[in-house]
């Protein structure tokens, strides 16, 4: 987590001190505890692990499903209103603003959430949805719905997202 914490004060211009990261950052903290609810998950303590991520929903406003597999350094800034669902995968070294929702558009067996590629950026409010992937070094922008997926290194807005 101290890496992490580190590497939000190197991305975000209003972080003043690795001490405020650490103590005030609630997309920090909703990592820490996704962190422990992952290990149970894996681990087969299925009800402490949904019980935990909860918790943490509820103090955080970001809820992470026990299953998500998350890199490392992700970054969720501001934190309120993101939802990352149960088979996500994040790669490293992610931004994610307020209010994204990676989630499922069908309820099927198997994975049914986006892959996420390493050092993308997601703007505030946009949603990914089903089992698809976003290329790495990829941007999402605010508000947009993406439904397919989007190449490495491209830039998607809109509803249906688009790329530009």
């Amino acid at each position: 987590m101290f890496l992490t914490a580190k590497s939000i004060l190197k991305r975000d211009p209003a972080a003043k001190s690795l001490i405020m990261v650490i103590l005030t950052y609630p997309g920090l903290h909703a990592l820490g505890f996704h962190r422990i609810a992952h290990w149970l998950h894996i681990h087969h303590h299925y009800m402490l692990a949904a019980i935990i991520a909860r918790w943490s929903a509820k103090h955080t406003d970001v809820f992470i499903a026990p299953g998500a597999q998350i890199g490392h350094r992700l970054f969720i800034d501001h934190g309120i209103g993101v939802v990352i669902g149960e088979t996500a995968i994040i790669d490293d070294d992610v931004t994610i603003l307020h209010g994204v929702t990676l989630g499922a558009r069908h309820q099927t067996a198997g994975r049914r959430h986006p892959h996420i590629g390493k050092n993308t950026f997601i703007g505030a409010h946009a949603q990914i949805l089903g089992n698809i992937t976003v290329g790495s070094h990829s941007k999402i922008g605010a508000n947009a719905v993406v439904l397919k997926d989007i190449p490495a290194h491209a830039t998607a807005v809109g509803n249906p997202a688009h790329l530009v």
